[in-house]
Formats: C-alpha cells, sequence, structure tokens
C-alpha cells in the first residue's frame, strides 16, 4: 500500500488528531487491534497530560501519540513501522478516489477509475505480447522473449483477478497481536 496509513494526513493520524481534540480516547482505538489498547489508552491519558504544560510540550506529545498509534496499527496489519511520513505525498489516484467514494456514498467514479487504469495495463501488456509472437518462431532469443512476455501477461491478469476476489480484509486486517 503506498505512504498513506503512516502518513502525518492518513487516517490513523486525523483520528489521533480527534482524538485529542475531543479528549475520547474511542476515535482512535477502531485503528489498532484490540490487544494494542491498553498501550494506547495508557499513552492518551499521559499526553493529554503533558500537552497541557505549554506549546513544546504539546508538539513532542501529540507527535509521539501519532507515532504510537501508527506502529500499533502497522504492527496489527503485521507491516513494520518505518517512522511517520509527511503530509501531502503522493499515493496515486485510487485512495483519493476511495476516499472520496466513501465520503460521498457512490463509488461510480472509482470503478470507472479502476475499469480505465485495468483496460489500458492488459491492453498495452497485450500489444507487447502479440508484437513479440509475431517474431517468436525466428530464433530462440526472440522465442524467449515471447514466452516471459506470454506469460508475464498471464501472471499480470491472474494477480488482477486474484486482487478483484479477495475478501474485504485479505491485505488490511489487524493481527490478534501487535
Amino acid at each position: 500500500m503506498p505512504p498513506h496509513c503512516d502518513s502525518l494526513d492518513g487516517p490513523v493520524v486525523r483520528a489521533a488528531v480527534q482524538s485529542l481534540e475531543t479528549r475520547e480516547v474511542d476515535v482512535v482505538l477502531p485503528y489498532v487491534p484490540k490487544t494494542a489498547e491498553p498501550e494506547v489508552v495508557d499513552v492518551f491519558d499521559k499526553v493529554c497530560r503533558v500537552r497541557r504544560d505549554n506549546p513544546d510540550a504539546r508538539e513532542v506529545a501529540d507527535r509521539f501519540f501519532y507515532e504510537t498509534v501508527v506502529r500499533l496499527h502497522r504492527a496489527g496489519e503485521g507491516a513494520p513501522f518505518t517512522g511517520l511520513k509527511p503530509a501531502g505525498l503522493d499515493v496515486g489516484p485510487v485512495i483519493p478516489a476511495a476516499e472520496k467514494a466513501i465520503e460521498s456514498g457512490s463509488a461510480y467514479d472509482l470503478t470507472e477509475l479502476l475499469g480505465d487504469i485495468v483496460r489500458q495495463e492488459v491492453g498495452a501488456r497485450f500489444e507487447q505480447v502479440m508484437r513479440l509472437k509475431v517474431t517468436a518462431g525466428q530464433n530462440v532469443d526472440d522465442a524467449r522473449k515471447y514466452v516471459s512476455a506470454m506469460l508475464g501477461f498471464q501472471v499480470y491478469a491472474h494477480g488482477v483477478y486474484k486482487s478483484l476476489k479477495a475478501s474485504q480484509h485479505d491485505g488490511h486486517s489487524h493481527r490478534a497481536e501487535p
């Protein structure tokens, strides 16, 4: 997944900010596995006390809370925490389209975007296979190029199929332990 959950403008940090602003830890808890809740609540309580002291303490405490929540979120996915990423990173067109679909209640634009991408990618890969097929019988090197492109095309198509048929939680679920 592109840097999103671990970015300063991603959904996990946005929930952490809202938790601190409202002083409601429950806002961020859905982003971490249940087993991580005690650590989040403990850090939240400490951060809420410290952030009242002065603006510098608030900034450091808030950052520590964001890092804690993102680290536990990533661990719940079985992914490493490599630090918070800056806001405004390019995550490609699909994440913003998916977020817009959720906000608007319509997945139409997202399905159009995904359909266009699949059509373009399959078309380009298929054209390469057909171009190489013409010369595949001329020598072993040309045949090897064709076979590589042909098998790559099939594997790509199968990968797209598997992604399209995956359950909604495949690849983005919380493990039992962070």
